[in-house]
């Protein structure tokens, strides 16, 4: 699992690692029953905190991407289709967001975005 941290980034780091391992997931490069990496190795690996693996960890567990098993490590659950394509959704969005601004502040008018997205929603 190859796990890449931009130390510049205004993105925390646990999210990154989040951001990372769910699209691992979501893109069948890690499967369910697939093991994590401890979080001392891979707090080693990165060369970050323990604990920011572990907050990494914890939040990709309530969200319903992995299982802890004390003793045992940290393991990919069944995929949730919803839950991923609700993920999927939620980073469109954001992308959409980010193009409808850019549109604006370069003095697109909304109509004009509008057609052109529906120009390329027909290709």
């Amino acid at each position: 699992m190859k796990i890449i941290i931009n130390t510049s980034s205004m993105v925390p780091i646990y999210e990154q690692i989040i951001d990372q391992i769910k699209t691992l997931i979501r893109n069948g490069d890690l499967k369910e029953n697939d093991q994590l990496p401890s979080v001392r190795t891979l707090s080693k690996e990165l060369r970050i905190s323990a604990l920011t693996v572990k907050k990494a960890y914890d939040i990709l567990e309530n969200e319903g991407f992995t299982i802890t098993i004390h003793g045992k490590g940290t393991y990919v659950t069944a995929p949730n289709t919803e839950l991923l394509l609700e993920e999927q959704k939620k980073e469109l969005e954001a992308d959409l967001e980010k193009s409808i601004q850019k549109g604006r502040r370069c003095g697109i008018s909304d109509e004009d975005i509008r057609n052109l997205f529906e120009l390329l929603l027909e290709e």
